[in-house]
């Protein structure tokens, strides 16, 4: 099996997910979707949603070079063709991952968009754990 279905895999495993139109809606709508996939052979109908899904949230959407049973079996059903990746950082690592394995131009853009978000993730990650801390430990903020 491809890396990049061991990584789907693995991200379903860890409750970042959406597996379904439904589901996939739902997450889109929540403004918790980072990124939409479909499946090379889906039907006209979920593009066609997916795209109006995509466009609501203002979320990146690409097309994966699986057909649905194999995005199904990857995930543990029988075939899947909508999937929403609701973890910035899953996101980012699946972009990248796509981009390095078929190398078109197609996932350069959604890529190097997804690095800057997953980045500025971090940095906001960082930034509350020293605020966490900084409470913890008594610090007080110096004004002048």
């Amino acid at each position: 099996m491809d890396n990049i279905l061991r990584f789907l895999g693995l991200a379903k495993k860890a409750g970042k997910l959406a597996l379904g139109e439904e589901p996939v809606g739902a997450a889109a709508r929540a403004n918790t979707c980072k990124l939409m996939l479909i499946a090379e052979d889906a039907a006209d109908n979920t593009i066609r949603r997916s795209a109006h899904f995509a466009q609501y949230g203002n979320i990146p959407r690409l097309t994966l070079p699986y057909s649905k049973e194999e995005l199904g079996r990857a995930t543990g059903r029988t075939s899947v063709a909508l999937l929403a990746v609701t973890d910035i950082g899953f996101a980012d690592s699946i972009a990248q991952k796509l981009l390095s394995s078929c190398n078109t131009a197609k996932y350069q853009e959604t890529a190097t968009f997804l690095s800057q978000q997953a980045n500025c993730a971090k940095m906001r990650r960082a930034e509350r754990r020293t605020h966490e801390k900084n409470i913890k430990s008594g610090k007080k903020k110096v004004t002048k």
